[in-house]
């Protein structure tokens, strides 16, 4: 393959994980397109969790001190019991935190954070930020991938050595790559509503939260019929609120509206006090949580699904952003490692990743099955919790928070 052509890249999608890896190729020397469909950068949902695996790369990109200047540290994450409202944990986070794991935990706005990499993106002349182009066809030759995108005026081409397929739950690459492997499936609905709904730290609902929460924490209220996520965005000045149920597909795409009597019936037994926050904080909306399952997550001839297209989760673990960062950040390292014929990096890429991948499905799992027990599962759960010191708690998460790339291929 041409040296020059082998070392450009395109990336569908410039959601989290496709702008980190542009940033991360563009920092290895490779010249980068980014296609986009959307012809504004959208940003779907309202708040993240980023922990310290990804904040770390968010430094080494130059990312972090951007979104710093939005983003909260939250002192800890505090479980609740929903129906009393009695601490049950505290893992410590913040400056501790930080200590610890080499890196912040940060609770940030997505938009913020979609503003930081964007300006980064910007500053790079390596990289092209092409919107409103939804990819519409591969080709694979033996030299090249040759990427064809429909926009508004038309199409355009792309081509490169490698296509990264970053483009979300509904990854038209993957679709387009399903038709050439039957390995490369479709998403399917988890069966879960994500709730969503951001207020003002000063409004009536903001209030009632710092009544029963703790405003510098990311809280967790705990409830067999759902679990609520609470934490402070846009530098304190708002609350974001997710809130996790059963309930039916309402929608095609990310987001819809649906019965709030799902969310208000979920919530039978909770404390009054909640249930008027809850109140308060409406409207809601309601977001179906899609998952991917995929057999392959990658292609020899040049082609690497990463982010939510590989392997979108339920966001129990509070992972899903972070996964994509890290995806970007091992594949172009692994690329820059392989520099002959960047392609070998990508079974190498992907052996690495699904151990670390399925070990997050897994502790995801766990905490849905915890944050929803009852009767003698839930006084399990709270004895457990009460015996292990926030240090105890802290080290349970070390596989997760301390994981550097370079650890995991010594």
């Amino acid at each position: 393959m041409d040296e020059t052509r082998s070392r450009q890249v395109v990336i569908a999608g410039a959601g989290i994980a496709g702008l980190t890896a542009a940033l991360a190729f563009a920092e290895r020397g490779h010249a980068v397109t980014v296609l986009e469909q959307a012809r504004q950068l959208e940003v779907v949902g309202a708040g993240l969790q980023l922990s310290p695996n990804a904040t770390r790369i968010l430094r080494r990109l130059g990312v972090l001190d951007r979104l710093a200047a939005s983003a909260i540290r939250p002192e800890a994450v505090v479980l609740k019991d929903a129906a009393t409202l009695r601490e049950l944990a505290r893992v410590p986070l913040g400056q501790a935190g930080e200590n610890r794991w080499g890196a912040p935990y940060l609770a940030a706005h997505r938009a913020d954070l979609q503003a930081a990499l964007t300006t980064r993106v910007a500053e790079h002349p390596e990289i092209r930020l092409v919107t409103g182009a939804r990819v519409t066809e591969i080709a694979v030759a033996p030299q090249d991938i040759a990427v064809s995108a429909g926009t508004d005026g038309g199409t355009i081409e792309a081509a490169g050595g490698l296509l990264v397929g970053a483009d979300g739950v509904w990854s038209s690459v993957r679709r387009l790559l399903a038709g050439i492997d039957p390995a490369f499936g479709k998403n399917r609905f988890s069966g879960e509503l994500a709730w969503r709904a951001t207020v003002a730290a000063e409004s009536a609902a903001g209030q009632a939260f710092a009544a029963i929460g703790a405003t510098d924490c990311v809280t967790a209220f705990l409830h067999p019929g759902f679990h609520m996520v609470a934490y402070p965005v846009s530098k304190g000045s708002a609350f974001n609120f997710a809130a996790f149920t059963k309930g039916e597909r309402i929608a095609e795409g990310w987001s819809g509206h649906t019965d709030p009597a799902i969310l208000s019936g979920a919530m039978r037994g909770t404390s009054p006090a909640l249930g008027r926050l809850v109140a308060l904080a409406g409207p809601w909306t309601a977001f179906p949580i899609h998952t991917v399952e995929q057999k392959r997550w990658t292609m020899p001839q040049g082609i690497a699904l990463i982010g939510d297209a590989a392997h979108a989760m339920t966001p129990f673990a509070a992972q899903g952003a972070a996964m994509g960062i890290e995806d970007a950040a091992m594949l172009a390292d692994l690329v820059a490692e392989f520099s002959t014929d960047p392609r070998q990096s990508l079974a190498a890429w992907e052996n690495l990743r699904r151990p670390r991948i399925e070990n997050v499905l897994r502790r995801g799992a766990l905490n849905r099955l915890a944050w929803h027990a009852w009767g003698p599962v839930a006084i399990a759960r709270n004895l457990v919790l009460a015996t292990r010191s926030a240090e105890k708690l802290a080290a349970d998460l070390d596989w997760l928070y301390g994981w550097e790339e370079r650890s995991v291929r010594r």
